[in-house]
């Protein structure tokens, strides 16, 4: 369907990408991946024609369709939602109609509106939404729209720009499910690693301005990378220990006339082998790297709320709610779209005013909130450097040094932080928002999303700085693995209830009987049957109920587990190569046996003298040696079993 060869883009004496080749074919599912920068955009812009290469061709077969998603969409106008679900903008590829302007409907189709309040349905709207104009949403609800208009034309093929950041995890699910069944091809640049890996069927990777393809979904692109990573890495160093020694023959032997022509022969040795040098592996880029500094101690309630009645105009949210968060827990909240986790931590922050009830702070805490919309805690006139100097109201000593410092951990380097916080890209809010919280760190931590439109490695590097945090943590997330992580407490929350289970994601599945991992995060109420429990603090629902055999973890605690688990992994690693060398023996052996027998059925091998015998004595020391292996290879399988299964 799409080709492209050669492909190079250059900006000014820096060459962004070169030599990108590769096909989609009708049914592909390819992930586009790469650290912040790499072009991912920029080849985006140049599939769709809005930008051009320097070097290189694009083919597309001809009659092709394509849809594109951006991260952002242009303003809301009056149009309505159901407008924007049923508008035409599909045309073929690079042609000025293709892109995601609204163009009225070009043919009658009678099926169109059906199906768009469908897609609309399962993107999250309502139907009283559908007549409303766009204007009156947020943009993250336009963005659905467009989707929604997208999801309704089923183009060829269908490009994606991070098009979960805009999605609740329910109408997340709902659309991966739809994307699985999808008749186009795919392609997608997304930092969810759960979406990429139950999508893709291929990885295409832009690293250090090459482009790579991998097999498979995302976990299997990372086990691939790393393995060819390995490969590279031991075949450079040889090549590079030969030519080490070969440069030593010549540096200790060339001057001297009776060794001269074997110096220069090893010179041409040296030659042709950088000739065909294997690359040295190629340095990390820029990534992500950071602690928080470690926060005043404080008491050890941390918050408390009594009481507690939140409303939206008619819609009551929490009525007598009652809530404790202790020092050092580390709490998900979890529940079905709607059930006010967002407004719990609001309530948590004192973000917004209590309509009845306390909320009382513990001794020495201090709150930090880290909102799901950047732009909430976010000045958009702002300059980066200028937003991060905000925090000496809570920081008195913060100097500019300091703050360009710790900026520059979080990638805003040199000019960067002289950018305008309006202009800066999702992510580069997101790393934005987390260095103000690093310049005057909180003891009470509370984000909203917190890994949302941050690349995968920059995830990563979030998750170790959250592990070091002494403070205590209360978060949403819908990233499953990033809540695996972190979390040792989860609060379930539907309809005002909230049920904690004082354990980890894993012990909250098991409890809620909960057969994937990933929708079990927006369950309703369904909940636990706990065996052993004791009311806890009342609310307006009922008791709450705790398990009391899973107290909160300790960090000592905390670390033996994961010690422990380090060691498992060790021996694991341990047994499985010491069975797959066994194996890789046992065949040996049996080959071996197999040829002996042979040889011996041959009538010929019987007029060599000696010869008969000699096969016999081999034959038998491998016949011994085979029964030894395999019982060695039994022994040691059976371990291995049992301790995968533990």
């Amino acid at each position: 369907m799409l080709t492209l060869a050669g492909i190079a883009k250059h900006f000014g004496p820096r060459t962004l990408f070169e030599d990108v080749a590769f096909t989609i074919q009708r049914g592909d599912r390819c992930g586009l991946v790469g650290a912040n920068g790499a072009g991912k955009s920029t080849l985006f812009r140049i599939i769709l024609g809005e930008d051009s290469a320097d070097e290189g061709t694009l083919t597309w077969q001809r009659g092709s369709t394509i849809g594109f998603l951006p991260q952002e969409s242009a303003p809301a106008g009056d149009e309505t939602i159901l407008q924007i679900a049923t508008m035409r903008d599909l045309g073929p590829p690079a042609a000025p109609d293709h892109r995601p302007g609204i163009q009225p409907e070009q043919h009658e189709d009678y099926t169109l509106e059906p199906r768009a309040k469908q897609i609309l349905a399962g993107l999250g709207f309502r139907e009283g939404d559908h007549d409303r104009p766009a204007r009156m949403f947020s943009g993250g609800w336009v963005m659905r729209a467009h989707l929604g208009r997208l999801l309704v034309q089923s183009p060829d093929l269908l490009m994606l720009d991070e098009p979960t950041n805009h999605l609740d995890l329910e109408a997340l699910l709902w659309f991966q499910d739809y994307l699985g069944r999808y008749p186009g091809a795919l392609l997608m640049i997304s930092h969810d690693r759960a979406f990429l890996n139950a999508l893709c069927t291929g990885v295409l990777e832009l690293r250090h301005g090459r482009l790579w393809r991998w097999a498979g979904n995302y976990d299997d692109f990372i086990q691939q990378r790393e393995a060819h990573q390995a490969q590279q890495l031991a075949a450079w160093k040889n090549q590079q220990r030969e030519v080490a020694h070969l440069q030593r023959f010549i540096d200790r032997f060339g001057a001297k006339a009776s060794l001269a022509s074997r110096a220069k022969s090893k010179e041409k040795q040296i030659a042709h082998i950088l000739a065909e040098a294997i690359d040295a592996p190629e340095a990390e880029i820029a990534r992500l790297h950071f602690r928080f500094p470690q926060p005043p101690r404080s008491g050890l309630k941390v918050i408390r709320l009594a009481d507690v009645t939140q409303a939206y105009g008619e819609q009551v949210v929490y009525r007598g709610l009652n809530f404790t968060a202790e020092r050092g827990q580390r709490i998900v909240l979890v529940g079905p779209n709607g059930a006010g986790k967002s407004t719990l931590l609001k309530i948590l922050a004192g973000a917004v005013p209590l309509q009845a009830g306390v909320r009382e702070p513990g001794h020495n805490v201090r709150a930090g909130y880290f909102s799901q919309n950047r732009l909430d805690v976010l000045h958009p006139v702002h300059t980066v450097l200028e937003e991060a100097m905000e925090m000496r109201a809570h920081n008195p000593g913060l100097t500019e040094q300091t703050a360009r410092t710790l900026l520059g951990a979080f990638l805003f380097r040199k000019d960067d932080v002289h950018k305008k916080i309006a202009i800066l890209s999702g992510g580069e809010k997101s790393r934005l928002a987390l260095a103000r919280l690093l310049l005057a760190p909180p003891n009470l931590l509370l984000m909203d999303e917190p890994s949302t439109h941050l690349d995968i490695p920059s995830t990563d590097a979030l998750i170790a700085a959250l592990d070091a945090y002494e403070g205590t943590l209360i978060f949403i997330s819908h990233d499953v693995y990033f809540i695996r992580a972190i979390a040792d407490h989860v609060l379930h929350i539907d309809a005002g209830r909230l049920t904690a289970y004082h354990g980890n994601y894993d012990y909250y599945l098991e409890k809620s009987r909960a057969t994937d991992a990933r929708a079990a995060l927006v369950s309703g109420r369904g909940t636990p049957a706990l065996t052993n429990h004791q009311p806890g603090p009342a609310n307006a629902a009922g008791n709450e109920p705790t398990d009391v055999r899973a107290g909160p973890k300790s960090r000592e605690q905390r670390r033996a587990e994961a010690e422990a688990r380090a060691a498992k992994s060790v021996e694991l690693k341990r047994l499985r190569a010491l069975v797959a060398e066994l194996e890789k023996e046992i065949d040996g052996l049996e080959a071996r046996q197999a040829e002996l027998t042979r040889q011996l059925e041959t009538p010929a091998i019987y007029a060599e003298p000696g010869r008969p015998g000699a096969l016999n004595r081999e034959l038998s020391a491998v016949v011994d040696r085979l029964h030894a292996a395999t019982v060695e290879w039994e022994n040691l399988a059976g371990q291995l079993e049992g301790l995968e299964k533990s």
